[in-house]
């Protein structure tokens, strides 16, 4: 089939293109700023329109042959998402019937029976009672919190579990959530480009778990290895009196975060399961929502560097972040960059390079590396260990209290810290031309911080880092100086 995705630079359309190519459809996106799909992995593998959903003109010309529409368009960070919500949709309603699209697939929010909704679920209705009016057979699926990196509802559920070392719990978080993994939703959404035209209708969609979000924040620790949370009770304090701690809290635009809390006071569970009648379930069952997160952080508990500063080259994985998705989603990443430029040429930092890592060439606070290994060998850590034979590391080889995660001579090194601490650090130290007949020393620390603990970890080790780290920079150009004067006095010996 033909596919049109809207939205197609959102956090469901990046992860929607990829699994619609998969199965075989002919893909076209429509963005409104096709530059932000340039360092997606499938960006060759479809047809990118330019347009936005206001503009009529360009709604059709994006609608012209094709068979599925697939409206994944959510404005939450406007203040008047209501309005542009309203007006896209008449838009895209109109010009989908005028063009004879065969199908509408939309994703809204689901709708308790008998509750007052907020803003957020009622304009998302709304927009799926338009579409479903359009004269085009239109399904929505409704969904409660989807579970992924990227994900707004996830990305707010980790800053507000591992920033706080307790649970804040007004009365609003005790409301019943079914969260789904989004491997799930893409299913449906891939799935339900199949259906028989007559269906037009909303469908509920859900994992296997309901849970209080109070219970979903606990199992969170739980998974993601940190201490149990302890309750706080404050009946009283409502979503819009939330709104400052948790704008403190998290890096979520407060007009978003705003939005989602105001949800939480909705209980959104499935009123039934009736999408089953037309698709069945995933062939493994759907994704429990210990497993979804699981899923989520699996970036940070594997050993590799895969998260949203690793360009395209993911796992392919939809609950793993990916480059299109905000620099608050992720989970917190913090780095400690220096660059330093030498007159020496790269093949010659390089070597200094592999010669201060492999023989433990730190000459900042001389003996604070092998004191430091040796404290961590009393502590059950990993202790000091010999140097690497010759100057080549090799990926996987242990050199002090570091690892070799990844080499690619002569330009890049990465190191993997094997010590207790409460998050994964690496170091990375590369070498390039400078375009001036020198070369450039880049090093970069990253530090993926484990809970609250990681994170102030992080902020008091800052004079210790600047000490280190600097020393560290210092210490390889002033090695590729050395290896180019020796070089050259052995020169005029020889000479």
């Amino acid at each position: 089939m033909r596919c049109v995705v809207f939205g197609a630079t959102g956090y469901l359309g990046t992860r929607l293109a990829p699994e619609l190519l998969a199965a075989g459809h002919q893909v076209r996106v429509m963005a409104r700023d096709p530059k932000k799909l340039d360092n997606v992995a499938w960006r060759d593998q479809v047809e990118i329109v330019q347009g936005d959903v206001i503009d009529a003109s360009a709604v059709s010309a994006a609608l012209e042959g094709q068979d599925v529409l697939y409206y994944l368009v959510h404005s939450l960070l406007r203040s008047d998402f209501v309005d542009f919500d309203d007006r896209a949709a008449r838009i895209v309603a109109d010009c989908a019937a005028g063009a004879g699209v065969s199908r509408i697939v939309y994703v809204g929010g689901i709708i308790p029976d008998g509750q007052k909704l907020s803003d957020h679920l009622a304009s998302r209705a709304q927009v799926g009672e338009l579409l479903m009016e359009s004269g085009v057979p239109t399904v929505e699926l409704r969904a409660a919190a989807i579970i992924g990196a990227g994900s707004a509802s996830f990305e707010m559920l980790r800053y507000l579990t591992e920033r706080l070392p307790l649970i804040v719990a007004p009365r609003w978080l005790r409301t019943r959530v079914q969260p789904i993994a989004v491997r799930d939703v893409l299913y449906y959404l891939v799935e339900s480009a199949r259906l028989p035209s007559g269906v037009n209708r909303p469908f509920d969609i859900g994992g296997p778990d309901r849970f209080s979000y109070t219970e979903m924040i606990r199992k969170y620790a739980a998974v993601a290895g940190l201490p149990r949370r302890p309750e706080v009770p404050i009946p009283l304090l409502t979503p819009g009196l939330s709104a400052p701690w948790v704008d403190l809290l998290t890096p979520l635009p407060r007009q978003l975060a705003v939005s989602l809390m105001e949800s939480l006071e909705n209980d959104v569970v499935c009123a039934d399961h009736d999408i089953a009648r037309y698709i069945p379930d995933p062939e493994n069952g759907l994704t429990h929502y210990e497993e979804a997160v699981e899923l989520a952080l699996g970036h940070v508990r594997h050993s590799e560097l895969r998260t949203k500063w690793s360009r395209a080259d993911t796992d392919g994985s939809p609950s793993q972040p990916l480059p299109t998705d905000p620099q608050w989603s992720g989970g917190p990443l913090y780095d400690d960059v220096r660059r330093r430029h030498s007159h020496v040429d790269p093949a010659t930092l390089w070597r200094a390079i592999e010669t201060a890592v492999t023989q433990r060439n730190w000459s900042v606070v001389p003996w604070g590396w092998p004191l430091r290994g040796w404290v961590n060998g009393l502590l059950g850590a990993v202790g000091v260990r010999r140097r690497l034979d010759g100057h080549q590391p090799h990926d996987g080889e242990a050199l002090d209290w570091w690892r070799v995660e990844h080499t690619d001579p002569p330009r890049l090194l990465r190191l993997r810290a094997d010590i207790p601490l409460p998050g994964r650090l690496w170091l990375e130290l590369s070498a390039g031309p400078d375009g001036n007949g020198g070369s450039e020393y880049r090093q970069r620390a990253l530090f993926q911080p484990y809970g609250l603990a990681g994170q102030l970890f992080w902020t008091a080790s800052a004079p210790y880092r600047d000490a280190v780290f600097g020393g560290i920079a210092r210490d390889v150009t002033a090695t590729a100086h050395r290896g180019r004067s020796d070089r050259a006095v052995a020169g005029k010996e020889n000479a």
